[in-house]
């Protein structure tokens, strides 16, 4: 099998020839390419030149291609800071009175820069590497997250907290759904074989799992709902520990999910084990960027002995892994991974 058979094979729920591998790795790709952040988020060129080389170099199964968490919000008009030698970031918030969200303008995100250098990449690398190797793209925030970008985190938490604010509330959820549909729908014409998304900001660790429900769970749907018309497979990503909301998630119908070390391996296991593919879980910073080879040998080794009857695994870190990871560990994880044996 090559990667992009072994991932479709664990997708569909069955055994490949050996567990996929994929790395959340933008940030080391860029550094291993001698690119700052700055440089590499430049050009489409460059964002699918550090991807292709480190797919090579590393063997991997899949390229995930990710930029930043701004790319959605900056579209939008959210004031974005671009570092040097950092991802971009949010700042600053975009409305300032949230019953002024009918006064916001329709976005065509086709128009941005930021998201077309992204989506240009992701063709890049799909026509590269064609049908040896499963890409996908990663199409930054959800609506909840890019929510809370518009307003800033700690205001749109005491928007869901006003009672008589709800009503505009879900019209900027809707306003930011348009946005990520479109910014979807340009990834899956570039020809991405799965898109994800990112939705920290709906975990348990903001809100609660009856928040939600209530204001998260039905845009993650839409979305789900979207990619799938499209014929290609979806992923979903929330930060923390996720433990009271798996089955909600599961019920979204994404096909798979990126969950942070936090959330406990078994109970991951007892819900999506047989129903849907688990990306990553291994903790990227103080396992893979900070720990030791024979540490990151053992958190590996943990996560596929838990999964060693489910052949729904792709094996990867809980979230992006630093630009400082270093490429012993990388290659540790994928060693361990390969010569899995139960």
């Amino acid at each position: 099998m090559n990667g992009y058979q072994r991932i479709k094979t664990a997708m569909n729920g069955r055994w490949p020839d050996r567990r996929p591998v994929m790395l959340h790795n933008f940030m080391p790709a860029a550094r291993e390419a001698g690119m700052t952040q700055a440089e590499y988020r430049s050009s489409a060129e460059n964002i699918a030149r550090a991807h292709i080389e480190a797919a090579e170099k590393y063997d991997l199964d899949g390229v995930f291609v990710d930029v930043d968490t701004s790319v959605t919000g900056s579209a939008m008009g959210v004031p974005t800071e671009y570092p040097e030698d950092e991802p971009a970031r949010c700042h600053g918030g975009l409305l300032e009175n949230l019953e002024d969200v009918d006064k916001l303008e329709p976005v065509d995100f086709s128009k941005s820069d930021h998201v077309t250098r992204w989506v240009e990449a992701v063709g890049m690398i799909k026509e590269h590497f064609g049908d040896e190797k499963y890409v996908r793209g990663n199409c930054d925030q959800l609506p909840f997250s890019t929510a809370s970008m518009v307003r800033t985190p700690q205001v749109w938490m005491i928007d869901l907290a006003t009672p008589e604010k709800e009503e505009y509330v879900f019209k900027l959820l809707d306003y930011c759904l348009d946005g990520c549909r479109q910014f979807s729908t340009l990834v899956a014409l570039a020809g991405a074989d799965m898109l994800s998304n990112g939705d920290s900001p709906a975990g348990p660790a903001m809100i609660s799992p009856a928040m939600y429900r209530k204001y998260a769970f039905s845009y993650e749907k839409a979305i789900a709902d979207l990619v799938h018309e499209h014929g290609k497979d979806y992923l979903i990503h929330i930060c923390g520990d996720t433990g009271a909301i798996l089955e909600d998630m599961l019920e979204t119908g994404a096909d798979a999910f990126d969950i942070d070390y936090k959330t406990d391996i078994h109970q991951i296991h007892r819900v999506f084990g047989q129903k849907v593919v688990l990306s990553g879980i291994i903790d990227p910073s103080d396992v893979l960027a900070l720990g030791t080879p024979e540490l990151v040998e053992k958190k590996t080794m943990e996560m596929l002995d838990v999964y060693k009857d489910s052949p729904r695994l792709i094996v990867c870190s809980g979230c992006a892994l630093p630009s400082n990871t270093p490429e012993e560990n990388m290659r540790t994880m994928i060693k361990t991974a390969r010569n899995y044996n139960p």
